[in-house]
């Protein structure tokens, strides 16, 4: 049976609306299988049209298939999307991206620290709209020129969603000048600044490039102790097989000790039905037997 431990920044009045949002977005097993659209933004077209990727991906409503045709999966997206589309997927979970920066230009001269909207604006969408928003998305480039802004907005955002009774879920990633941002020990670093901003899940990336990945998954419980309570989902990266993209999930689960996945291109690249057959696969290996 699921237990949660819910932090003291969810007032009494909003308990049991955190517990369920937490069912919700967990598949009521503490794990996530988060699907991720906000690349609709970070990777403009680029990941949604051209060679090796399914025609049905040009569509934003593709992401919306799959994530309701997947096994436990949440959708990740901003809210123009959600507002677009939700209507007729009101049965998905979801987290709306509080804020976000395309690739065009330089990163370092970007300040995507601000919230696209008011975590209050969200609270009157969900009661307005009946969908099951059950956790607001930031991300941190932590090392960055506007790390001390963006700490500051991921601080606010997460005690304003814990007072409505959503959870928060940040996107932490190292990055600026001289920071290896795959470096497993700078990541680990970045797991436990979610935990000081007090996340309930954190989204991190994952050592693919490593060549003995067994060891690569014993060294990765360095970012999962890290975090503490917070719980690590680890990223998808760059597209792989769906055999290659299982195995490391596998190790991710059951070695690291994480608590599930965050998917994008490696999901959506594909046609509905072979994204469908994976998810369930997926959640197959994220789901199964957990009671954390």
């Amino acid at each position: 049976m699921l237990k949660i431990k819910i932090p003291l920044s969810v007032p009494k009045a909003k308990k049991k609306e955190y517990e369920q949002n937490y069912k919700n977005l967990t598949n009521c097993s503490g794990k996530m299988l988060l699907i991720a659209g906000d690349q609709k933004v970070e990777h403009l077209n680029s990941d949604f049209f051209g060679p090796g990727i399914s025609k049905e991906d040009t569509n934003p409503k593709h992401l919306f298939d799959i994530a309701q045709a997947s096994h436990g999966g949440v959708l990740a997206t901003h809210l123009g999307f959600i507002a677009r589309y939700g209507l007729d997927y009101q049965k998905i979970p979801y987290i709306v991206k509080m804020n976000g920066k395309t690739n065009m230009g330089s990163n370092d001269e970007k300040n995507s620290s601000a919230l696209w909207w008011s975590v209050s604006n969200i609270v009157k969408f969900k009661k307005d709209s009946g969908l099951k928003i059950g956790g607001l998305g930031y991300t941190v480039y932590l090392g960055g020129k506007y790390e001390a802004e963006m700490l500051k907005e991921a601080a606010k955002m997460t005690y304003e969603a814990h007072q409505a009774g959503l959870l928060s879920i940040i996107w932490m990633y190292p990055r600026g000048k001289n920071v290896n941002e795959d470096d497993i020990h700078t990541i680990a670093g970045g797991a436990g600044v979610a935990g000081a901003l007090n996340a309930d899940f954190v989204k991190i990336k994952y050592p693919f490039n490593l060549k003995d990945r067994k060891k690569a998954a014993q060294a990765f419980k360095e970012a999962v102790l890290a975090a503490g309570e917070t719980k690590i989902i680890c990223v998808g990266g760059s597209k792989r097989s769906e055999k290659e993209m299982l195995e490391f999930l596998k190790l991710q689960i059951e070695v690291s000790g994480s608590s599930g996945l965050a998917i994008g291109r490696n999901l959506h690249q594909r046609n509905l039905q072979e994204a469908t057959t994976m998810t369930k696969k997926m959640a197959d290996i994220i789901f199964k037997n957990t009671n954390s």
